[in-house]
C-alpha cells in the first residue's frame, strides 16, 4: 500500500522508553500503520546497535520514517536537545498525534533492610523518572507547537500502583503518582485537543519485569490466575495504544484501561 494513504500518514509518535516490551512493539504496531516514529532510550552500544538494525529494518518495511535518539530523557538538556533535533527532521508543527510514556527506570528496594533500605532519594528518582517526567515533555511539546489538533498521550502502570509486591514500593508509589497526574492532565489539557488515558497492563514477560525479584514466580502464578490462560504480550498493549490514537477513540479521555484479559478481576 502506498504509505500516503495509510491511516497515520504525515503523523508522528515519540515513545520515551522504546529501546524494548511495550514501547517496541509499540513502534512496530505504528509503524505498520504509516507512523512515523521518534524512538528515545538510553542504552549502550551492545544493545543499541541491534536495535538500531531492527528500526531500520521497521522502517524499510512499513516506509514510515523512524528516528532513534539514544539520549537521557530525564533532564531538561536532553529534552532541549530532542526538540531541537525533531524540529530540523519533521519541519512542522502540529505533527505529533501520540506521546506515549514507556520509561521503566526505578530502584527495587524494600522499606526496611540493615544495608540497602529504600531512600527518599529512591523514591524522587523513580517517581521523575516513571511519572512526574510526562508532564515536562508535554508541557515542552506543547510550548514547541509540536501536539496536533487530536493529540493523545499515554501512559502505562502495573497492578503493583495499588497492590503489594516485594521490592516494588518506589515504583508503586511512582504508578500511583501518576494515575493522578493522568487525571489532571485529561481535565487541564483537554483545551488543547489532547485526551491523556492510562493503560494497566496485565503482567508482561518484558526486560524490566525480570529485573523484579521473584519474577519467574510472578509470572507463573499470572498464567494459573488469568482467565484467558495466558499472561499479557507486548503486543497486546500495543495493540490498545493503536486503538486509543484511531479516530474512533477521541472520546476516550482520562480512563484507566486494563489490558489484561481480565487478570485485575480476581
Amino acid at each position: 500500500m502506498d504509505n500516503s494513504k495509510k491511516q497515520f500518514s504525515g503523523l508522528w509518535a515519540i515513545i520515551l522508553g522504546g529501546s524494548s516490551g511495550f514501547g517496541l512493539s509499540a513502534v512496530e504496531k505504528l509503524a505498520a500503520h504509516g507512523m512515523n516514529i521518534a524512538v528515545l532510550y538510553r542504552e549502550l552500544a551492545a544493545v543499541e546497535n541491534p536495535l538500531k538494525e531492527k528500526l531500520t529494518a521497521i522502517a524499510a518495511e512499513t516506509g514510515v520514517t523512524i528516528a532513534p535518539f539514544n539520549l537521557n530523557a530525564l533532564d531538561a538538556a536532553g529534552r532541549n536537545s530532542f526538540l531541537g533535533q525533531f524540529s530540523i527532521l519533521t519541519g512542522k508543527k502540529h505533527c505529533v498525534r501520540l506521546l506515549l510514556h514507556s520509561i521503566a527506570r526505578g530502584n527495587l528496594k524494600p522499606l526496611i533492610a540493615e544495608d540497602h533500605a529504600l531512600t527518599i532519594e529512591d523514591i524522587q528518582l523513580t517517581t521523575y523518572a516513571m511519572s512526574t517526567s510526562l508532564l515536562d515533555w508535554t508541557r515542552d511539546l506543547l510550548a514547541a507547537q509540536f501536539f496536533h489538533a487530536d493529540g493523545r498521550i499515554i501512559g502505562l502502570t502495573s497492578e503493583g500502583s495499588n497492590k503489594y509486591v516485594d521490592n516494588y514500593a518506589a515504583v508503586s508509589i511512582a504508578k500511583a503518582s501518576l494515575q493522578s497526574l493522568v487525571t489532571y492532565m485529561a481535565v487541564e489539557l483537554s483545551v488543547h485537543g489532547l485526551r491523556t488515558n492510562l493503560i494497566q497492563a496485565g503482567v508482561t514477560e518484558t526486560p524490566s519485569l525480570k529485573r523484579i525479584p521473584g519474577s519467574a514466580e510472578l509470572l507463573e502464578y499470572s498464567r494459573k490466575r488469568n482467565p484467558m490462560g495466558r499472561i499479557t504480550l507486548p503486543e497486546d498493549v500495543a495493540n490498545t495504544i493503536y486503538l486509543l490514537c484511531t479516530d474512533e477513540a477521541a472520546w476516550i479521555n482520562g480512563s484507566l484501561i486494563h489490558v489484561d484479559g481480565g487478570e485485575h478481576c480476581k
